[in-house]
């Protein structure tokens, strides 16, 4: 993410937008404190995350997932088995 200058954004406008088209992020500070963000527009707003799923086909997880290693972990602890 690249901070610039408000002069600097004024004049070279068209080339920050066109970072901010591929995806790229630009702080316009003035004074040297940050005033202003430039994002593309299809970028999650402030304080939101991404949407979840974009893994999903990637991977399976197991039925038994749960109780993966129960066995193992109550020797370890010294607990009873869960199976």
């Amino acid at each position: 993410m690249d901070i610039v200058n408000i002069h600097e954004a004024k004049t070279h406008l068209s080339r920050l937008l066109a970072r901010a088209a591929q995806g790229e992020t630009v702080v316009i500070a003035k004074a040297g404190h940050p005033i202003a963000k430039l994002t593309p527009m299809d970028a999650p707003a402030s304080g939101q995350s991404q949407r979840l799923g974009f893994l999903k086909g990637a991977f399976e997880i197991p039925k038994d997932f749960d109780t993966m290693g129960g066995d193992t972990i109550a020797d370890e602890f010294g607990g009873e088995p869960t199976t």
